[in-house]
């Protein structure tokens, strides 16, 4: 199991699903509600082309292959996570960048 601490409500959420004793509360109405965002949320339904350098495609290609995935799939999640905010730029703020 990962290292991140668990707080008390996680802690006896866990405790209870190890122990078999979770029961969860999620109706059937919720549940097709909750699968049909999911769906919407992964689904590829439009194609782009674009013109990278040989140098960017040859290092996403080698990501992914590290990865284990298509290197499509790579550069479609690093899209993803970009528009949604969650891709960090781990140079920023390092020393000697000039801002």
């Amino acid at each position: 199991m990962n290292k991140e601490k668990l707080s008390q409500e996680e802690k006896t959420l866990l405790d209870a699903v190890k122990s078999g004793e979770y029961e969860s509360t999620l109706t059937k109405s919720r549940r097709k509600e909750l699968e049909a965002a999911a769906n919407l949320t992964f689904k590829k339904d439009k194609q782009i082309n674009i013109r990278i350098s040989n140098r960017d495609l040859v290092a996403i290609q080698s990501k992914a292959t590290e990865e284990g995935i298509p290197y499509q799939t790579l550069a479609s999640s690093i899209i993803h996570k970009y528009i949604s905010g969650s891709l960090q730029d781990l140079t920023t703020n390092k020393p000697g960048k000039h801002q």
